[in-house]
């Protein structure tokens, strides 16, 4: 088997770059957008309907599927890929991002959902309110059993207002929690590739620091977290700015929770970025926004949207998007589409997925062409001046 990753080709003009990963469930050309499937279902949408959208690999995330429908039922089904019904690659969180958001207390209850330790973490189920434990070597076992073929480490997230002591000690405590899963991940001899994940909040040294820890360690892929990535895409610039000197040009780079906007895509694309993922073209469309195109109106004011819920388009005989392909765009009105939002009928929200996770590989699969020619800043000046 080649190796899990090979850049193809590094843009004389730029960072961004073409690669393969390999894996046992098929090759993913890179740069790539991942749709994000966290139970196992990218919402809506079907296996038929992300192949035809033009999707390499799917997202879930341990700590949900963990919760259910459980990670050795996942195993008795033979995987997640053979689970799901879907014949590609997929990749699993660990959890670590989830798991810290829980810093609330289920209603009626005001037992805390978290308590962090250097051993891991426990937590309480949104589902039920049972109490579990994730340490680094469970977040790996659970992994191990769902079987996705790109894994990520257990790891701290800190938020974007934490101070620079808190912000250091989930990096420490995520430096040591990294280690103890590339030794349980070794010694297992799975074909599953592991990433490791750069911590160290707003803090240029503790992101530096940080990245220099997790690049020593033998892991397959690293991935930059954090609040911040992707959610803030000025800090996540400047994130990547601090750090990409230090990233090993033979590994892929993902920026975990980047992908909101078509803008999103060229910033990273063209900081040296391999993947992303993001919630927001299902979230989105679930509210009735649609992506569109610079030639339908797109721009970064208006985040390449529209809502079609608004009046304006009650009488609309246009596709969402001429630009798109999808077969939303090739065969519904817009104003058929308001239509199945106000009468809040589920076909609406399933088009509208279609349309939004098509658009963004379709987004994807220009900026891969256009690196390859060499027009990648002119592709990007189109979509984002």
């Amino acid at each position: 088997m080649p190796p899990f990753f090979e850049l193809k080709y590094q843009s004389k003009k730029s960072k961004a770059r073409l690669g393969v990963m390999h894996t046992a469930h098929g090759k993913v050309e890179t740069p790539i957008f991942m749709p994000v499937g966290t139970q196992a279902t990218v919402k809506t949408l079907d296996q038929r309907d992300l192949r035809e959208a033009g999707a390499q690999i799917i997202l879930s995330n341990a700590y949900h599927l963990h919760l259910r429908p459980g990670e050795d039922l996942i195993a008795k089904m033979g995987g997640l890929a053979r689970f799901m019904s879907w014949d590609g690659p997929t990749l699993t969180d660990s959890g670590g991002f989830q798991v810290f958001s829980l810093d609330k207390p289920l209603t009626g209850n005001k037992k805390q959902l978290v308590k962090i330790t250097d051993n891991g973490v426990s937590f309480r189920s949104y589902l039920d309110g049972s109490k579990h434990i994730f340490t680094p070597v469970f977040a790996m076992e659970i992994q191990h059993k769902i079987n996705a073929d790109i894994i990520m480490a257990f790891d701290q997230c800190t938020r974007d207002t934490a101070s620079k002591k808190e912000s250091a000690e989930a990096m420490e405590r995520t430096h040591r929690w990294a280690k103890q899963c590339v030794e349980y991940h070794q010694k297992k001899k799975t074909n599953q590739s592991l990433f490791g994940i750069i911590q160290g909040g707003r803090f240029k040294d503790l992101r530096v620091k940080s990245a220099k820890f997790i690049t020593s360690l033998p892991f397959d892929g690293i991935a930059i977290g954090g609040e911040s990535i992707g959610y803030n895409m000025e800090n996540t610039k400047k994130i990547m700015n601090w750090i990409e000197p230090f990233l090993p040009k033979e590994k892929p780079r993902y920026t975990m929770g980047v992908g909101f906007a078509p803008s999103d895509l060229f910033a990273v694309v063209e900081m040296g970025i391999d993947m992303f993922d993001c919630v927001a073209p299902t979230r989105l469309a679930r509210n009735g926004a649609f992506y569109i195109s610079p030639t339908s109106g797109g721009c970064v004011k208006n985040k390449y949207r529209l809502n079609i819920t608004n009046a304006e388009f009650k009488n609309d005989t246009e596709p969402i998007d001429k630009w798109c392909d999808c077969s939303t765009c090739a065969g519904f009105t817009r104003a058929y589409l308001r239509h199945l939002f106000h009468a809040d009928e589920l076909l609406g929200l399933r088009l509208a997925s279609i349309h939004n996770v098509r658009f963004m590989l379709k987004v994807m699969e220009e900026i891969r062409q256009a690196i390859a020619k060499e027009k990648f800043e002119k592709l990007k000046k189109e979509w984002t001046n």
